[in-house]
């Protein structure tokens, strides 16, 4: 069964459900509004929710992911959209392989979070060479790194929003830097061969 995600008129538009509002789940809302799908997003932190109303307005449907909402959104998808990240942690999975059994048939899951372990049970890491496999009548698209799909594009996007952070420690040194600028103190995994991230520390805590 193929869909149409903007439908045409006299035939509903396609349902995309995305897991995640964080940069990647934001991004794909506004492809999928731009091809005039229905989408929801659905994510645990009320003032990203806020921020996104402000951003779609009612072109999206905002809900509070909770395990039932999770169920009842994904059983009606057409494509589902894995966009959960957890800096330093693998991805949480919140799409059971019971629910992705009774997800609609050839319907399709993109898990973004592949990278991390990925948020459906059912995702297997895929290549560029065979993207995409079959398990419970669903479609899934696995492939790790997919701006390396666009090499010169994503290349280009990531020198510019890391520049002006390279630069800044270029002038300044780490230790002012870092004084100076909370996001990039943020940023910082090790220092003086200990782990500072408290993320990352957790997840490995022999080599706090």
């Amino acid at each position: 069964i193929k869909v149409l995600l903007g439908g045409i008129p006299g035939v509903s538009p396609g349902r995309v459900v995305i897991l995640g509002g964080g940069t990647v789940g934001t991004e794909a809302a506004k492809m999928a509004v731009g091809l005039g799908a229905r989408v929801q997003i659905l994510d645990i932190n009320l003032q990203r929710l806020n921020e996104l109303e402000l951003l779609f307005g009612s072109r999206v449907e905002l809900l509070y992911s909770t395990a039932q909402s999770v169920e009842e959104c994904v059983r009606e998808a057409d494509l589902l959209v894995g966009a959960v990240l957890v800096p330093g942690r693998r991805a949480p999975v919140l799409v059971g392989e019971e629910l992705v059994a009774q997800m609609r048939p050839r319907s399709l899951i993109v898990d973004v979070a592949v990278d991390q372990g990925g948020c459906i049970a059912t995702t297997r890491v895929t290549t560029h060479a065979q993207p995409v496999y079959e398990a419970h009548g669903v479609l899934h698209y696995g492939v790790p790194n997919m701006p390396g799909a666009v090499p010169w594009t994503s290349t280009q996007a990531l020198v510019n929003a890391t520049l002006p952070y390279i630069l800044k420690l270029a002038n300044l040194g780490l230790a002012a830097a870092l004084e100076q600028d909370p996001a990039l103190a943020k940023g910082l995994n090790v220092r003086a061969g200990k782990l500072i991230h408290p993320a990352v520390r957790a997840t490995f805590p022999d080599l706090g």
